[in-house]
Parts: C-alpha cells; structure tokens; sequence
C-alpha cells in the first residue's frame, strides 16, 4: 500500500504517522481519526491530508483499504511458510533412518497378500489414491474410508494395513484398527505425530510433523504432501530390480 513513490511525498508530521501505522498495524483498525491524531499528536488535518496521499478519499477509505492489505501480507506470509516447511521437510528425510523406515515398510508390503488403506475424511482420499498407486506399480491394494466396514475372516497376518491419520487419534479409526490387529493383521501408519496412539498400534510408522492448522475449529488443514510423497515412495521401491 506504501509504495516509495508515496513514502517520498510525506513531510516530517505524515512520516510520523505513517511510522507509527507501521509500529501499531492491528491498532489502526479501531482508531478514530481522532485517537490516531492525538495519538502521533498531529492534527485530524494531517491525519485527512497524509491519507489523500496515499490515494484515498478519506481516513475511512484509508482503513477499509489498509485492512485489505494487511490480509493480503498475511496471506503471502501464509503460503511463503507453508513452502519453507515442506521444503524443510523433504531435508529432515535425507538420512538413513528415514530410508530404513521406508524399506522395512516394503519389505512387509512385499511379503505380504493384501494391502488395505484406511483412513476417513481427506486421510480416506488419500487412502484411495495410495490403493490405486500401489496397484499401479504392482501391488494390488483396497482402500477402506467407511470406519464401520465389515471385517472380513480372510483378512490375517499376510494383511498390511497401511493407517492414515493426522492426528493419530480419529477415534473410528482406532477401532477399526483394534478389530483388523485382532485378525492378526500387521498395521503401517502414516501420522503427523509419532506418539499418537495408532502409531503406537502399529509395527511401523513414519511421521511428517506439519503444522496443525484448524479451519472453524474442526478441519485440520496440515499439509499432505509428506503423505503422497511417502505412499508414492514405498510403492517406487516395491518392484524387485
């Protein structure tokens, strides 16, 4: 909103305001004109004028537009962070430890009769797209999202259950879990965090550790790239070279 163009035509009392506008931005908001001039101890003249200066008709005009440009700076931040963490992320998984994870993962896919994803809501998504991936590349695979699915007598310990959960507490999900263990059947999960409890059910698990960010106050909005990159990972080494 304050290009160098404009910061240039401000006298000594405009460049006041506009440092004080840049020290208290969330402030701004629910000032009078009044408290803003009295506040940087100007006249409402050169609150009126500084404002004209920056295109607006008026001190409203001005706030309305100065709001929008702060949603915006927050929006960039926003997606600039969300970059640098899954970059961050895909450099944490350079090391040996993450590898072997991943191929004992393989091994128990390779050795195994069935393969079954579950998972509910965008996890169950994901688990669809991991059953057709694995099928791809091989391994045929079924996907369950219906947390109430029947259990079927031929699901045993040659079963791979590959579990998907950001928090690792879905609580449908954990049961379904408990009732697939109780066949025998051999859990994989794919979490946000490593202590959770379908984790800790599991003979073996890769966390990815985004962070949790909730859209009114229910959906989890952690990125599932990691996610995608480690199904589609488990299942470009299950070919036998």
């Amino acid at each position: 909103m304050f290009t160098y163009e404009i910061i240039q035509k401000f006298n000594s009392l405009e460049l006041a305001l506009y440092e004080y506008i840049q020290k208290h931005p969330r402030e701004i908001l629910y000032m009078t004109v009044r408290e803003l001039a009295d506040a940087v101890h100007v006249s409402t003249s050169t609150v009126m004028r500084f404002c004209k200066k920056t295109g607006c008709e008026g001190y409203t005009e001005f706030r309305f537009r100065f709001k929008m440009s702060l949603a915006k700076e927050t929006e960039k931040r926003r997606e600039s962070n969300s970059i640098s963490e899954i970059m961050n992320y895909f450099k944490y998984i350079d090391n040996p430890v993450f590898d072997g994870k991943v191929n004992r993962i393989v091994s128990l896919v390779r050795d195994s009769n069935r393969i079954v994803f579950v998972g509910i809501g965008t996890s169950g998504a994901i688990g669809k797209y991991g059953a057709r991936y694995f099928s791809m590349n091989g391994k045929f695979s079924h996907y369950i999202e219906d947390p109430f699915y029947p259990v079927m007598e031929e699901l045993d310990h040659k079963t791979v259950v590959i579990a998907l959960s950001v928090s690792g507490e879905t609580e449908e999900t954990v049961l379904l879990l408990d009732k697939l263990k109780q066949h025998g059947c051999q859990i994989v999960s794919i979490t946000n965090q490593e202590n959770a409890t379908i984790s800790r059910m599991s003979v073996e698990t890769i966390s990815y550790y985004m962070s949790n960010e909730r859209i009114a106050g229910d959906y989890n909005t952690a990125s599932q790239v990691p996610v995608i990159y480690i199904i589609e990972e488990i299942a470009r080494r299950l070919p036998i070279k």
